[in-house]
């Protein structure tokens, strides 16, 4: 198990380029450093959260190459006070790996959210992210809300 302030990795721990991958990028998104994020996307790189219509991407057609993931980062990770990552479990084979788990995200005002979801990494054989996918529902997240205390 791994733990800091920001990442709980209750999962394997077996080394995977995959599985690599989305430690580093969950480690640069606590940090809050797009640079080192982006170093973890190919330039061409897919990038769905969530998968299909949201408020971050109403088309539901992803975040196409750097110039699309540095826009979601503005508009959904750039706004977050801290992040809070706990993953319970990761499946790792092939260039793939999926991560079930769950991010509180908590605003400057210190109200937060809690998002349930699976993320799923395609690396290609540099070990960059070539795809990722995260599986969660907005509406169950928006009903998370808990409001500063």
């Amino acid at each position: 198990m791994i733990t800091s302030d920001a990442i709980t990795w209750n999962a394997s721990m077996e080394e995977h380029p995959a599985r690599s991958a989305s430690q580093r990028s969950y480690s640069a998104v606590a940090k809050g450093d797009l640079a080192e994020w982006l170093t973890v996307y190919a330039e061409d790189a897919v990038l769905e959260d969530p998968v299909g219509p949201s408020m971050f991407d109403p088309e539901g057609k992803g975040h196409h190459g750097h110039d699309g993931i540095s826009a979601f980062w503005k508009l959904a990770i750039e706004p977050i006070e801290k992040f809070e990552f706990t993953i319970n479990e990761s499946f790792a084979n092939g260039n793939t790996c999926a991560n079930l788990g769950r991010i509180k995200t908590s605003f400057p005002d210190g109200s937060y959210t809690v998002t349930d979801l699976i993320m799923v990494y395609v690396v290609n054989d540099d070990g960059t992210v070539a795809s990722m996918k995260a599986y969660w529902e907005p509406e169950r997240t928006m009903a998370s809300f808990t409001a500063a205390s």
